[in-house]
């Protein structure tokens, strides 16, 4: 790839060291609610739906309370608990500055999007936000891809996701654009790095590096 026309990033254990805090705030809901201890494992199988959507299935007709609940908490220690990597806003600047188009492709829900990307100070520069709020298929369908390419006549082959999930390999592989996996800080790296991706970062510096040689 020697030019990029448009970039995706997933947020949590890319953009932000995010994991601990979702951790925690699903910990405290559900030690209030259900009055059960969950591990870091047990919230790992959650993930896939919106906080929301597992919220309503766990918690019933506690889930607006809940949901409060929640909300409340992962604003209230999202700066105690998680920030942007270092290097990354600078490295988002610079993509904005390239005016290459930027989009986010999260399985969160929107409100804890907005809370963490605003809470990092990036939320202004991205051209599209497509949170699993905003899509019928989380990953790793394509949709969230698709609608990012399809609204900025974007060339699939010069067009990359990077995330440090394996669905986020799996939802670049079936849309047809790049994969780039960052595993600074991903709970799976083991088998993220045994998917073969197209590109494969450590650091934030080596992604930087990347992008800046192609933008």
């Amino acid at each position: 790839m020697e030019k990029l026309e448009g970039i995706i990033f997933d947020i949590d254990g890319t953009l932000t060291s995010t994991n601990q805090l979702i951790f925690e705030t699903f910990r405290f809901i559900t030690n209030k609610y259900l009055n059960k201890n969950y591990s870091d494992e047990d919230i790992i199988k959650l993930f896939g739906p919106t906080e929301d959507v597992i919220m309503k299935d766990m918690f019933g007709d506690k889930y607006e309370t809940a949901r409060k609940d929640y909300y409340k908490f992962y604003s209230a220690n999202h700066s105690k608990m998680a920030d942007a990597y270092p290097g990354i806003r600078e490295l988002i600047y610079k993509i904005k500055k390239a005016n290459i188009p930027l989009s986010i492709y999260t399985g969160k829900g929107r409100d804890s999007s907005a809370i963490t990307l605003k809470q990092i100070g990036v939320y202004e520069y991205f051209d599209m936000i497509v949170s699993g709020d905003d899509i019928e298929n989380h990953k790793p369908s394509p949709e969230g891809v698709d609608v990012f390419i399809e609204k900025f006549n974007l060339n699939r082959e010069n067009t990359i996701l990077i995330g440090d999930a394996t669905v986020d390999i799996l939802a670049a592989r079936n849309s047809g654009i790049k994969i780039g996996s960052a595993v600074w800080d991903s709970y799976g790296k083991e088998k993220v790095i045994a998917m073969g991706s197209d590109y494969l970062f450590y650091t934030v510096e080596e992604l930087d590096e990347f992008i800046s040689a192609r933008i």
